[in-house]
Formats: structure tokens, sequence, C-alpha cells
């Protein structure tokens, strides 16, 4: 860890750190069957903000834990967000043809290996966690695990598809995100801090606190975004939410009411982090870059 590093080398540093793990951790595409690990090379590397990896490396600096510890947690996330993403742009969910600037996996290798790959990703994401150094890494996979299924994201997938169309009041609309974006995020705070010392309940909490603001930060931007940005800077379809008739934070609150819950989130996730000093400024920096992003 340098503390000295300015914020964009950090990030910089530990996106490509999380890249080159990411590279030894996924089959060669020369590996039959060649074409699913194609697929899964294809929709994991070379793209993608690592939020939630930066997320898990900056939780890790606050508990003083070696990168080399966290790796398998960053990687983990990155892999489960990756298989989400696979399985958001198929044409039973989302049907979008483009991600991360270039054609969405299933249009790219046909909706069956892009399935087969999302199942694998997922997988595999187990896979690394298990064969990681972190302390009690089985309650750390039960946590991904929980962020990950029907009482996470899967579950937050399933309440956007249900209510396409129909109007949700704000409390349930911030439910469905905290399930379908948060709670991985959350995750990726929790694991990359379970890589060091161990965190007092107080500090587990704060990390919580500033997690689901973070999270909810997120999505009210992708959803301004979603209005304000292109298809070419966001690297998948703009104005697509609205077109699908999509309950959205701008749709709801509209795009001046939108953007200054995002500021009320940020103010949220910082006054969360207060009380835990000097070693949660990545975590501080990297609460500002989401809420600020432009992709």
């Amino acid at each position: 860890m340098n503390p000295d590093l300015a914020w964009e080398v950090w990030a910089s540093e530990r996106s490509q750190r999380v890249e080159n793990v990411l590279q030894l951790a996924l089959p060669p595409a020369t590996e039959p069957p060649q074409q699913l690990h194609e697929a899964m090379r294809y929709a994991v590397l070379g793209g993608g903000k690592r939020i939630r990896a930066l997320l898990a490396y900056a939780a890790g600096e606050l508990s003083s834990a070696d990168p080399d510890t966290v790796d398998a947690a960053a990687a983990a996330v990155e892999l489960i967000h990756a298989y989400s993403l696979i399985h958001d742009d198929l044409p039973c969910m989302d049907d979008d043809a483009l991600r991360r600037g270039k054609p969405a996996c299933h249009v790219a290798f046909g909706e069956a290996t892009a399935l087969l790959a999302g199942d694998a990703l997922q997988s595999l994401a187990f896979e690394r966690l298990a064969s990681g150094s972190m302390p009690d890494s089985r309650a750390q996979i039960a946590r991904l695990a929980r962020a990950s299924g029907s009482r996470g994201m899967a579950g937050g997938q399933a309440v956007d598809l249900a209510n396409v169309g129909v109007g949700l009041t704000l409390n349930e609309l911030e439910r469905m995100h905290r399930l379908k974006t948060g709670a991985l995020i959350q995750a990726a705070v929790r694991l990359g801090a379970a890589c060091g010392r161990a965190m007092s309940a107080e500090e587990n909490d704060a990390l919580d606190r500033y997690a689901d603001a973070v999270g909810l930060a997120f999505q009210v931007r992708d959803d301004v975004l979603d209005v304000e940005g292109t298809s070419q800077s966001l690297g998948k379809t703009a104005g697509k939410d609205a077109a699908q008739g999509k309950p959205t934070y701008v749709s709801l609150l509209g795009i001046v009411a939108a953007k200054a819950r995002i500021e009320s989130l940020q103010t949220e996730a910082s006054a969360a982090l207060g009380g835990l000093g000097a070693a949660a400024r990545r975590l501080l920096e990297l609460g500002s870059a989401m809420s600020a992003r432009t992709r």
C-alpha cells in the first residue's frame, strides 16, 4: 500500500492487477471446449470499470490486508458481475446487443454459448474464492452466494423484470436496487475487508452503511447516464430504460432531483466512513468517483 499515490494512479494499478489475476483464473481459449472458454474470456477481459474489484482492494487497505490475499475476492466479484451482465443482455432479459462497447456475448457467440459462459463464470467465481487464502473463507463464500442469489442480485433482477411498465414508489425502487446492484457492491466491500485484520462490529456497520449509499448512488448515476449519455460513451445502448418502460430514478424523480439524490447519497457514504480514519481514504475516493462517473 502506498498512501502517496494519486487516486487515478492507484485505481489504474489495481484495475490492471485484477485484470492480470482474471487472465490467469480464466481457462485458456485454446482449451476445449474452445468456444465456451473464448466466450468467457471475451465477456470478462479488456473492459469494464472494475468498480467491484476496486471496492475490495480499497476495503482491504482499510483492514491492512495483503493485496495478494485480496486478489481472490476481487476476481470473484468481477466474475460474478460479468456473468450477470451476460445474462442481463440475453433476449429473455434486457435484450441488449451492446456491452462494454462491443457486441454482447450472445450476439458474438450465440445465446446457448452465452448462457453457458455465464453459468461457468459464476462457478469459477466460487472456485477462485475457495482457492484463495482469505480468513474464514467458508463464511465469505456464503456471503458472496447470498449476494448473488434470490435474496440479492438475481432477486433484484426478477423484481426489475416484473415491474416493467409499473409505477414504483421511491422505497420500492431503492429496495429493488439494493438487491440488484447493491448486494454485490456490499459483498465486494465486506470480502475485501475480511482479507485483513478482524473488523469490529462498529467498523463492519460503517462499511455496510457506506456500501449501501455508494451502491444506490451508482444506480442513480446509471439512470441519469441512460438519459444523458450516448451508446458510444456508455458502451451500451443508451435510452433503453425509457424505451422499455422501466422504473428509474429519473422517471420517478426527474433529472434534477435524481442528481440531487446522488449528492445526498455521496454525503451519506462519506459520513459513514467518518470514524475510520486515514485508512478509509481509498473508499472515500472511490465513492466520489462512482458518483461522478461519466460511463
